[in-house]
């Protein structure tokens, strides 16, 4: 899956003023999406035991996610062309093992 974050997006201007990165927080919310889409269901209650945040991604830039594995574990990566910029995993809760 392809994204893109545009540089009207509300998070920008705070998130740094004069050089604007999108937040990570914005960035894990894509993977969740893509997930999701994988799914075909909405993929809520999640546990994150491992993200690295390698580079940073820009407005307006073009990211591709990767995901590997399935329901209820992923590990992900998120891409700028070849560039690796976040890699992790993201656990699905379930109803023996609490997000």
């Amino acid at each position: 899956m392809q994204f893109t974050i545009p540089a009207d997006h509300p998070c920008l201007p705070g998130h740094f003023p004069g050089r604007p990165l999108v937040p990570g927080v914005v960035v894990l919310e894509q993977v969740l999406l893509a997930i999701s889409g994988q799914c075909g269901v909405p993929v809520t209650a999640v546990r994150l035991p491992q993200v690295k945040f390698m580079a940073p991604l820009l407005p307006d830039q073009v990211a591709t996610i990767e995901l590997e594995s399935a329901a209820p574990r992923w590990r992900f990566k998120v891409l700028r062309e070849a560039q690796l910029l976040v890699r992790g995993e993201l656990v699905m809760a379930t109803p023996d093992v609490p997000a």
